[in-house]
């Protein structure tokens, strides 16, 4: 399969870097001072806002004050922390305003995450902090596509969670989706699905756009 675009948006978490031990550790212990059980959060954290997290799971608590409180605690942890095999293969051959990231994380966690694993942050880059809906509604991807000055449809979205695939989708652009933290069989609505980012290839198509060849669809 060959997907043709003329941008690159990739989500952060899960796909450009591995942060899942630090997203766990934070949740467990965010869950266990607040006496919520952490399954009720562990079904469906990957890719969502915190805030809306807090809203499903904590209705009774100010979700604002709350995730401020979480993600303060978070934004600096670096432990275990890498960039996934492919990422800076990937991202240092896109030129600059042609690629960008959108994540339902915070600014300052987004950017302290990038420069910790030796990534660029993109000039356009949208976090939680630019969007009042977060995945999986559409505006996240929408936002970043509008910031880039292409079409949602000409673009290609990398996400590793099933709220990440739906958003993307509703934005109208294509899905390639890897299975760094979620199942093949949970993301198989994205166009293409991949075991990791290494399996994607993307090459300059001659006319200003790229195309984008997974090498291996991954086990639905």
């Amino acid at each position: 399969m060959t997907l043709t675009c003329k941008a690159i948006i990739f989500d952060l978490d899960g796909v450009l870097v591995d942060s899942n031990a630090i997203s766990e550790r934070h949740w467990q212990r965010w869950a266990r001072e607040r006496g919520i059980p952490y399954d009720e959060i562990a079904a469906g954290h990957h890719g969502r806002p915190t805030v809306e997290i807090i809203q499903d799971v904590a209705p009774h608590l100010d979700a604002e004050a709350e995730a401020e409180n979480k993600e303060g605690r978070e934004a600096t942890d670096t432990e275990g922390l890498t960039a996934f095999e492919g990422a800076h293969a990937l991202t240092d051959q896109l030129p600059d305003g042609r690629w960008t990231v959108a994540t339902s994380g915070r600014r300052r966690t987004a950017t302290h995450r990038l420069a910790h694993v030796g990534l660029p942050e993109p000039e356009t880059l949208v976090t939680a902090d630019d969007i009042t809906d977060g995945k999986p509604a559409p505006d996240p991807y929408l936002l970043a596509a509008e910031r880039l000055g292409v079409a949602p449809q000409d673009c290609v979205v990398f996400e590793d969670a099933p709220a990440g695939v739906e958003a993307a989708q509703r934005a109208g652009a294509q899905v390639v989706a890897v299975t760094s933290t979620n199942d093949a069989s949970a993301l198989s609505a994205a166009d293409a699905v991949v075991r990791r980012l290494a399996d994607v290839r993307i090459t300059a198509d001659g006319d200003g756009g790229f195309r984008v060849q997974p090498k291996a669809r991954a086990q639905v």
